[in-house]
């Protein structure tokens, strides 16, 4: 079985288009820094400053585009800690009930009532990768790093969707504890025992 490709998602957050229109200024639209791994996904140029409600400052935060239903601001619990964000860890587009913020633009400012989170470890499956490892979407398994630095990786979230490409995602604070970097692999174990 072929190993699964890793990428660390540093600190970024998604837009709706009302919300980058004020920001950035009527009928804004964003521009392509470079494709993400999931097909249609991409990195945009433009940044905004991201205030927690204590009034600390995370500057230059990356917008991914394309354009999304609800904007939604993806840190790592480091940040959390340092910014004392409100940021519990969910799935991407689950912000119902999340942290606040404020964010900053060269046009003008967006108050978040919701949507600041600690993304939850995951799989991007395709149909056919996930049929080959034997998973569903909304599983959770663990993935094995095997470096100096390994081990075993839990509650990693499966999602399957015919418009993914294989790819595991995880924040900074995983990537660091783990010493993996964007382009380094894992080993799926869909099941483990711990010894007693």
């Amino acid at each position: 079985m072929k190993r699964i490709p890793v990428g660390i998602s540093g600190r970024h957050l998604h837009l709706t288009q009302a919300h980058l229109e004020v920001l950035f200024g009527q009928g804004y639209q964003l521009t392509k820094m470079k494709d993400l791994s999931q097909p249609g996904q991409y990195a945009a140029e433009e940044k905004v400053d991201v205030y927690s409600p204590a009034g600390k400052l995370i500057a230059g935060v990356r917008i991914l585009g394309p354009v999304r239903p609800a904007s939604q601001v993806e840190i790592s619990r480091s940040d959390a800690i340092r910014g004392k964000f409100v940021a519990p860890v969910r799935s991407s587009g689950d912000v119902k009930g999340s942290g606040p913020c404020k964010l900053v633009g060269p046009k003008g400012e967006v108050e978040l009532s919701e949507g600041v989170i600690v993304a939850d470890r995951h799989i991007h499956f395709s149909l056919e990768d996930a049929a080959e490892y034997g998973v569903k979407d909304g599983d959770k398994v663990s993935i094995f790093i095997d470096n100096s630095k390994g081990g075993l990786l839990n509650n990693v979230l499966c999602r399957v969707s015919p418009k993914f490409a294989l790819d595991c995602h995880l924040d900074t604070d995983d990537g660091a504890a783990f010493e993996l970097n964007t382009g380094d692999t894992c080993i799926l174990v869909k099941s483990y025992k711990i010894n007693e």
